[in-house]
């Protein structure tokens, strides 16, 4: 008897859990997608180099293979921003119209510092529903001395001489940690200068290996590097599948 008491009792759980799941069903609404993305940005003593891939990506999708993230703020600041497309375009909007106003009212560009505390405000502002995006300031700043700005989602920054954000960052972070950071490292020659040829090609060459293991960064590499004579950009092929 208690046997069959106990089988009474599993079959009426059974069947209390079919009829709670075909009850209705709540659909959810995100208005978050995330489109992936990598960006580093590197500050030398007298340039800046910031570097994007062109992947646009959803899931298992590729939706562009040729989308620019690395944008041209001033003559002599970059601004490199990854993450869910829709909000990158908001942002760089709002970024220009602000910086339309400035040039208007002052007569002049922002300098690049100003510029990163205007991305951190800005961000700031959205701290209840944030800007889903991965941002990086580079450029010079007012001594001509090379500069990083790194953010997260709700605009708290720091001025860094390297830094990885995005899909890839867990893979690209610990590689500058080694080569531009020396980190944990001894008897290290630190004495070879850091030149923009050196760091241009040291970023091609961690995105090549990111692109290895990360499926939302790939097909294209953009860099842009900045000095006294302007700014320069390339782009180099990464692997395309």
């Amino acid at each position: 008897r208690a046997k069959q008491w106990y089988q009474r009792r599993v079959r009426g759980a059974m069947a209390a859990i079919v009829d709670n799941h075909a009850g209705p069903t709540q659909h959810r609404f995100s208005p978050y997608a995330m489109n992936g993305g990598t960006v580093v940005a590197v500050a030398g003593d007298d340039f800046a180099v910031i570097g994007c891939d062109t992947r646009l990506s959803e899931g298992y999708s590729i939706l562009s293979r040729d989308v620019t993230k690395v944008r041209n703020v001033t003559k002599d600041c970059l601004l490199g921003c990854v993450g869910f497309h829709g909000d990158v375009l908001t942002l760089t909007k709002m970024m220009d119209a602000r910086l339309k106003q400035y040039k208007h009212s002052h007569d002049k560009e922002m300098p690049c510092e100003a510029i990163a505390q205007m991305l951190s405000t800005t961000l700031y502002y959205r701290r209840f529903f944030p800007y889903y995006t991965y941002n990086m300031v580079a450029g010079l700043d007012k001594q001509g001395k090379g500069c990083v700005f790194s953010y997260d989602p709700v605009g708290s920054y720091e001025r860094e001489s390297y830094r990885a954000s995005g899909s890839a960052s867990a893979i690209i972070q610990p590689i500058l940690d080694n080569q531009l950071g020396f980190k944990n490292q001894s008897n290290v020659d630190t004495s070879i200068p850091m030149t923009r040829e050196r760091v241009r090609d040291m970023v091609r060459d961690i995105f090549a290996a990111a692109a290895e293991r990360d499926i939302y960064t790939g097909d294209q590499v953009e860099i842009g590097i900045i000095d006294k004579n302007g700014i320069e950009t390339v782009r180099y092929p990464l692997r395309s599948d």
